[in-house]
């Protein structure tokens, strides 16, 4: 049977690929080594650690925030129950996505896929038979998988990925975490939450690299008042096991005396690869770059005409949304249509708490490409709504440009911080202002407030500070 498109991953860029090029008519099929859709982030991912993450916020609340609200009680952990919850989570998700690929008439086919030839995909189920799938197009959706430490062995039970951490039977005394990117921080917060002590690790001299420095550094902070530990410009050499603990070996990244921390689980969140094992690319000459990156051009066309590539798979940041609105583009483009991503706003989450959440260019990267800004800032101490809820950690800030006051970046640190960030998004998709955020009326009390206070912090005239 011939398809139209045959698309090797189904996480989230795969997945929504497949979806929109079924709406606009074509005959598509995905491969899917797992039994379930979804890929990491449904499986093993986004959706497990913020069923954790919620679960977690809330057992940490209710022993530490209700008493000053009025409200008595003494939480008690139930880990099978909340790992329960997760698991029921990613069920309902995963079952979600069969249905959409069933409702949209996509061909399923649960298998290890490998390109054969511009126009062939080979399938090769569990139980070792193969068939063959010819298409007019390939889409290579096959994401990331975690990036490994060299010398340390990850088992999954006391020095774990981010699928282990997820896993845990019973909440770590001590936890390492090696890596302060959005991954160590989220998982750290959870098991922190529950009873853990946290080190984290971190090899550059901050956490969060590439997120607006001012942010990074107040997050810190903040971290560092829920009792978490950091370790910055040090790195991990040695992960050894001593009887049902661990010895964990650090000296400082420049170079000096090791020293060594005990934990009883160690996470290694040093970032994540892309996932290319076994597809065949060199045996048809698909170009990758010196980060094992697949090489695409403005219209995800991989070096051999016919196959395309998107997500982590390919350059940019590794986040699920922006694998998604690629998906949208590749399968319009493969309809006719002229699909598009700006990469110019994609937003980025950590789901903490406070949640950090970033769109557009930092101030250091504004610096570095010699652009003329102003910044306006507005705190969360100064907003009625977060008091009420005892949320007054973080700020908003707006950065515009200073000849036009169009905005470039925006950058919020708290409660909610995650759904905040998007009208900034959607603003700057149009080529908004300051000014136009600053003359938007916003509804009181909210948090949201503070993204309009901001704005009019860039223009130097904030009403409630």
């Amino acid at each position: 049977m011939a398809y139209d498109l045959v698309v090797i991953g189904t996480g989230p860029g795969g997945y929504v690929c497949a979806i929109r090029a079924a709406q606009l008519g074509l005959k598509v099929a995905v491969v899917e080594k797992r039994k379930t859709h979804g890929g990491t982030c449904l499986n093993i991912g986004c959706i497990p650690s913020k069923a954790l993450l919620h679960a977690s916020e809330l057992f940490d609340e209710a022993g530490h925030g209700f008493a000053v609200l009025g409200i008595k009680a003494t939480p008690e952990l139930d880990l099978p129950a909340m790992m329960k919850h997760r698991e029921d989570t990613v069920r309902s998700n995963v079952t979600g996505i069969d249905f959409l690929m069933k409702k949209n008439k996509i061909t399923a086919h649960h298998g290890t896929g490998r390109i054969v030839s511009a126009g062939q995909v080979e399938v090769t189920a569990e139980d070792g038979s193969k068939q063959v799938l010819d298409t007019k197009a390939i889409v290579i959706a096959t994401g990331s998988d975690v990036a490994r430490l060299p010398g340390i062995e990850i088992d999954e039970k006391q020095v774990v990925s981010s699928t282990g951490a997820l896993e845990l039977d019973k909440v770590p005394g001590r936890l390492v975490v090696v890596g302060a990117g959005v991954i160590g921080l989220e998982l750290g917060s959870v098991w922190r939450r529950l009873g853990s002590e946290v080190t984290v690790v971190e090899y550059l001299d901050r956490i969060l690299p590439g997120m607006d420095l001012d942010v990074a550094k107040q997050f810190q902070r903040l971290l560092e008042k829920q009792k978490f530990a950091f370790r910055l410009s040090t790195k991990v050499t040695k992960v050894e096991k001593a009887g049902d603990s661990l010895k964990v070996t650090v000296e400082p990244a420049a170079g000096g005396e090791p020293q060594a921390i005990d934990a009883d689980v160690v996470l290694v969140a040093i970032g994540r690869v892309p996932y290319t094992a076994g597809l065949g690319l060199e045996e048809v000459g698909v170009a990758r770059d010196n980060r094992g990156r697949v090489e695409i051009d403005a219209h995800f066309r991989t070096s051999v005409p016919g196959i395309y590539a998107l997500g982590d798979v390919v350059k940019g940041p590794m986040l699920a949304h922006k694998a998604e609105d690629e998906g949208v583009a590749v399968a319009e483009i493969l309809a006719g249509q002229a699909g598009h991503v700006n990469y110019d706003v994609i937003p980025g989450v950590v789901y903490t708490m406070p949640e950090v959440a970033s769109v557009g260019r930092t101030e250091e990267e504004l610096k570095a490409a010699g652009i003329a800004y102003k910044a306006g800032k507005f705190p969360f101490t100064a907003n009625g709504r977060a008091k009420s809820t005892r949320h007054t950690d973080g700020f908003v800030k707006v950065l515009a440009d200073a000849a036009t006051d169009r905005v470039l970046g925006v950058h919020i640190i708290a409660a909610g911080a995650g759904e905040m960030i998007h009208e900034a998004a959607v603003l700057m998709e149009f080529g908004g202002s300051a000014e136009d955020l600053a003359r938007t009326c916003h509804a009181h009390p909210t948090m949201s407030e503070a993204v309009k206070e901001a704005a009019l912090a860039v223009d130097k005239r904030p009403i409630h500070m």
